[in-house]
Formats: structure tokens, sequence, C-alpha cells
């Protein structure tokens, strides 16, 4: 699609704050976007299906890549200048932050390509294109397979269909499942390895209000961050290397100085990872109940001990930045959640919908024979699984929040193996574990490791009992009630895995009962043994589960009593549209800006507070603030805008995703939702469902009359 730097003059409609409006739902496949065009264009879209998604010729999809496997960015400049997150580029900030040389707390600005910095570990993913192979494998399988049987039979094809598509490997090519099993579709996909970090707010910028903000509106948050994608010489993926060079990308998003205003169209594209719309009612209540508790309680405490030690030392604080604020995400989310789930009666809702599809599948012998156990095998497996469930949620965040509860099963494993071998195949496997053991030792601090252990395996064993411990858990904690913090202090006194000296030794005279014999390798290998366990009863059940859930959202969408019309995200790329909209006064705090569908600066110097980690700005934004210095970046009334609400359908993944206007310009960057619709990755919310967004204006005005980063303004597309 050619650039787009002409304005088009469109009627926008101001949408009063009390006014109800109804969020557009779907999260759609691109192929399929000519269906929706329609609709699109009618509500302000000025762009084809073609400049929106095109196999042969460049199209905004081509400007969208998935970035470090679990976020969204873009690409903004003809020299693959890609926009993303900062919370989404947090690990690879803080991984290249020290103590002197602190990018995280200070920010970082490169002054040319030469300064950029190389992460260890950072791809971005293009996609190429896609296409649906639902009839191709659904052919292969039949009803009297077995389960196994089935997926056999589908990973046959599947892998015969990523073989014709890879083009001798130079394209990853993945098929997916949707709708439980009921279509399949594959995505063809290029990724490039030599992403560096280009520009970063300081942490009070990118994340300002912390926890206490996170889910909320109003929001005041400079969430993002810069980096390049490099390629070689002729423009190929290629591992880092100084010779490579500066991406041509096929496409780059032109970014609007335009601004917008409520009622405006807006769209989405986007990598959304897990929603469960089609969840059944027992899945539901077993969140609510068991698992999402557990998940919150093992979270809080995790986030508790890290924080202890975060506060005292910097080099902590850099070096567990990422685990906390993942910890803390989540721990946020699930809670809210359980709150939203229960106040609109989830469960009730979705078993009236079973209770009508039951009736319908009752009306004829046919149906009868083919859907008529469905909902209660699925009821049966639920019922049984809900200790498990809470049980694999204590458990999980003990691996989550302690690095010592699996590193040594995993690490143990390839010392044991490399202690069997001969000295060619040791020889050949020394580099990878050196590599492991030095990256496990980079960022480890045993003080706070041997708590953060001691206290999730006290919780753990306290509340996962009726799930079924770990057995040797069970073993070390029965004597002491659940007591484990002498236990784990002499297991760390005296394991290998704590000491990098004797680990690299060991590689010149490995003894595999060195490592068998260590406390810190039982109880590794103990927890990631049961994390993985599955008994034959336990399979039974949940192969009848998946054949079960398969065919009642087979039933839903053929009797027609689901409304959802999409597949649930599994991280691919989809497109969401709808309009820049206000949060109805009453549900989201008293905002700073006239109208509550966007917050300006003003509110961000509002809440300032001297030395608070959320809420302390930095000095250089209130000069600017008093100063009114915000150059090309302020609306209409001399006013700059900071974050701003759409209704669009999104969830995690979703993040760093670009929010783009009629014009598939650039008007801002998706960073969180609300907490009023906190239920939205299981229910949309037609009334409540928002998604906040940095605005543009404002990422241009920190880089610009902030950092005085004019360079990176310079590569940039600006349309006023």
């Amino acid at each position: 699609m050619k650039k787009l730097i002409v304005l088009i003059a469109s009627v926008t409609f101001l949408i009063a704050p009390l006014q109800k409006v109804k969020a557009d739902e779907g999260m759609w496949f691109l192929m399929f976007i000519d269906k929706k065009i329609d609709d699109m264009q009618k509500k302000g879209l000025k762009l084809t299906a073609e400049e929106i998604y095109s196999i042969n010729n460049s199209s905004l999809k081509d400007a969208i890549v998935q970035f470090g496997g679990g976020c969204t960015a873009e690409i903004i400049s003809s020299t693959g200048l890609v926009l993303t997150n900062h919370h989404c580029g947090y690990g690879q900030i803080a991984e290249l932050s020290t103590p002197e040389n602190d990018h995280l707390t200070n920010g970082f600005w490169a002054a040319d390509y030469s300064q950029e910095l190389k992460p260890k570990n950072l791809k971005v993913r293009f996609f190429v294109r896609m296409d649906d192979v639902s009839k191709r494998i659904l052919s292969q399988v039949n009803d009297e397979m077995t389960e196994d049987e089935r997926m056999a039979a589908i990973n046959r094809e599947i892998a015969k269909i990523e073989q014709e598509n890879n083009e001798g490997g130079k394209y990853v090519v993945s098929v997916r499942s949707f709708f439980e099993g009921n279509e399949y579709y594959y995505f063809v996909y290029q990724d490039f390895q030599d992403v560096r970090l280009v520009g970063t707010p300081p942490d009070m910028v990118g994340r300002f209000g912390g926890d206490t903000d996170n889910w909320e509106w109003p929001r005041h948050t400079g969430d993002f961050s810069l980096f390049r994608v490099y390629t070689d010489k002729n423009g190929n993926p290629a591992d880092y290397s100084p010779e490579n060079v500066p991406m041509k990308p096929k496409h780059h998003l032109p970014i609007s100085l335009k601004g917008y205003e409520a009622g405006d169209f807006s769209m989405i594209l986007g990598y959304p990872g897990r929603t469960n719309r089609w969840m059944p009612a027992g899945g539901v209540e077993q969140n609510i109940n068991f698992a999402y508790p557990a998940w919150v309680e093992g979270s809080k405490l995790g986030m508790d001990v890290l924080k202890k030690y975060m506060d005292k030392e910097q080099k902590v604080r850099l070096d567990y930045a990422s685990k906390y604020a993942g910890l803390a995400n989540y721990w946020k989310n699930r809670g809210g959640m359980i709150e939203a789930l229960k106040q609109h009666k989830t469960v009730d809702s979705k078993r009236k919908t079973e209770a009508e599809f039951q009736k319908w599948a009752n009306q004829n012998p046919t149906r009868k024979a083919k859907y008529g156990d469905a909902v209660e095998i699925i009821n049966n497996y639920y019922n049984k699984t809900n200790e498990s469930a809470r049980h694999n949620n204590y458990l999980m965040t003990i691996l989550r929040s302690s690095t010592f509860a699996g590193l040594p099963a995993n690490l143990g494993n390839a010392l044991e193996q490399y202690a069997n071998e001969n000295e060619a195949k040791r020889a050949e496997m020394r580099p990878a574990i050196e590599d492991m053991i030095n990256n496990v030792f980079e960022g480890a601090h045993l003080g706070l490791e041997e708590e953060v252990l001691a206290a999730q395996l006290n919780l753990y064993y306290t509340k996962a009992a009726k799930g079924g411990l770990a057995p040797y858990v069970k073993q070390i904690g029965d004597p002491t009630k659940g007591d484990f913090k002498s236990y784990v202090k002499t297991a760390f006194n005296n394991s290998i895995f704590i000491k990098k000296e004797e680990l690299l030794n060991y590689l010149d005279n490995p003894v595999a009962t060195k490592i068998t014999n260590d406390e810190l390798y039982k109880l590794s290998t103990d927890l990631m043994t049961r994390y993985r366990a599955e008994t034959p009863e336990d399979k039974a059940l949940k192969d009848s589960y998946s054949k079960a859930f398969r065919l009642l959202v087979e039933g839903l969408r053929e009797s027609g009593l689901s409304p959802i019309e999409y597949p649930d995200a599994n991280s691919t790329l989809r497109l969401t549209y709808g309009k820049v909209v206000d949060l109805p006064l009453g549900k989201g705090k008293v905002n700073d800006a006239k109208y509550n569908y966007y917050t300006t600066l003003k509110g961000t110097i509002a809440k300032h507070k001297a030395g608070d980690p959320e809420f302390d700005n930095p000095q250089r934004l209130i000069d600017l603030y008093n100063k009114k210095d915000y150059g090309q970046y302020a609306d209409k009334n001399g006013e700059l805008w900071v974050n701003f609400l759409t209704d669009h359908d999104i969830t995690g993944g979703n993040s760093g995703s670009p929010v783009l206007n009629g014009n598939g310009e650039l008007i801002g960057l998706a960073f969180d939702g609300n907490i009023e619709a906190m239920a939205g990755d299981v229910i949309f919310d037609p009334e409540l469902q928002r998604t906040i967004s940095v605005d543009a204006r404002y990422i241009l005005f920190i880089i610009d009359k902030y950092a005085g980063a004019k360079h990176i303004i310079d590569e940039l597309t600006l349309v006023k």
C-alpha cells in the first residue's frame, strides 16, 4: 500500500459522556476481512480489504509483527524501526541495564545505529499468509477413532502441510486448531533474529502508575519502547552481525498528528494471546472457585518476597524486574477476573445456554446420538478436576516465582546425560551447558531464591494437598507440618546448583551421582514430575472431555445458540475494529480532561508524588509541562493528550498493537484494558469493554521534546 500522507476529510461525531455505546465484538482473521469491509467502511474506514491484507502486494499486515513471542509491535519507518510497549521490551531493557548504565531507570536513546544495543534473545515474526485446511485435515479422521488416533492422523497431515509451505526452511509454518478442533488453518511466518534496542523512556514514564493504576482508568502512562530489525545485506533474516543493515520493510505505518475525537473509527491489528469465550459453565466455575484463587495467592506471595529484596538493592531490582512485573500483572488480572465473572453471573448464563443446547440436542434422534451426552461429560470432567486445578495453580506459581524450583531438574538432566556420554559427545554438549550455567548465575540472588522457594513450598503443602502433592514434597513436609525453611536452607548450602564454579568443574570431572543425590535436584525433579503427571484415569477423563467440548462447540454453532462468530484467540494475527469512546461516568475515576475518553499531561503531573516509585515524574517532564513546551504534539487547545480509550476487543498479546484510524495511520499504541471489563477473556461486555492506549502524539513528544532524539523523529512519516 502506498504511503498515506494525503489528508482525507471525514465527518466525526462527538459522543456525549453519558451516552451508552456498544462495542464491536470480534477478533477477525485477515483472510476473511472482505466479509467485514462494508461494515468497517460504513463506520469510517477509508481502505480496501486488499490494502489491509494482500498476499502479492504490500499491505498493512506487512507492518505488524509478533514481538518476542508474547506481544505485538509495528514497523514505523523505512529503516525497520519497531514500536512496541515499554512493558513488552521490559525484560530486554532490564537485561541490557547495569547499576552503572541503568537504562530501565534512566531511559536510553541511541544516537545512531552503532549505539543500538542487542539483547541476547529477541526476535520478531512477520505474517506472510494463511489458508483454510479444515477439509483436508478433517478428511483424515472419523468418529470411530480414539482421541490419540485422531491426533496422530491430524499431526501427520499437519507435518505434510508445514513441509509443503516452508519453502526449504525459509518460512515458519504453523497449523492451528480453531473452534476446539472443528476448523484448521495454516499460517506462514518469517522470523528475524537481529533486533536491537533503539530507545526507551525512563521507567517512571514507561510504567507511570505502576501496579496501582494497572487495569484502571484514567491512565497516564508512556508505555512504549523502540527497537530496530536488522537483516543481512540482501534483506534476509540473519543472526547478529556488525555487518547487518537496518531492514527495508514492505510497509511501515505513517503516524497521524491530527488526533481523533469520540466516535471516530479505529482498528487494531495484533496477536491476541488467549481467550476462552467458548469455555463451558463448569470451566468458568472451576476458575472462579479453584484455579484463579490459587493463582492470585501464589503470585502475591512471590511478589512480596521479590519486592522485599528488590527494594534493598538496585541490581536485584534490575535482575528481577521482568519476573516481578509478570507476577504482578496476572495477580491483578486473575483477582479482577474472579470478581467480574461473579458480577456478570457468567456461570448462570452459560448454564442456561447449555440447558437450551441440551433441549435442542434431544429434539431428534440424530442430534441426540451425536450431542446428547456432551454437557454431562463436560460437567463430570470439571467436577472431578476441581481440586487438581487448585493444586496445579499453586504448583505453577512455585515454578513462576522460583528459579530453583524448575532449574535443577532441567539443568541436572543435561548434566546427568553429559556424565554418561563419551568424550566426543561431551565436547558437543559442553558449550550449551556452559551457557545454561552462566545464564543462571548472571541474574540469580541466592538469598531471595532461598526465601521464595521455602515460602512457596509452605503455601503449596498447606493449600494444595487435596489435589495430590508431589510425593517428595509431602515426605519432606509431613514431619515439619509444612515448614520448609530449614530444609531449603540446608539444601541451598549443600547443593551444586547454587555454586557456579562447582558446576563448571563438574564438566571436567562428571559423576552422575553428584547430581542425582543433590537435594535441590531431587526436589526440583519431584516438582517437575508432578507438574507433568498424567495417570491413565486422568488421560481418559481428558480425552472424553476434549471430544465432548468439540461437539458442544460444533453443536452451538450448528444450532445458532451461540452468538459468537469467531474462534478464540490463540496468538494468531487478528483485526478488531470499533471507535474512540469514553467510559461512562461513574465507572472510571474522575478524569483531568474535558471528556472521559482521554487524559492529558495535566493529569500526569497532578498524580506526581516525589520519591514514590509508581508516581514520581522526571523533573524534565514537569519542566516541559510548566512551560507548556509541547511542540507540534499539542491539540488545538494547547493540551498534550497522554492516553485514550477505544472499544476494541483485545486481550493479552495485543500489548503493543497499533491503533489505526480510517486511513491506516497510527494514532496510538494499545497497552491495557479496564478493570470494569476484566472478564473480557471469557465474556464480551458490549457496554464497558475498553482498550487503553498511549496517544501517538505523546510518544512523539517524549522522543522529541523530552529525550531530544529528533533524529528518530526524522525517520518517521508524519501526517499533519
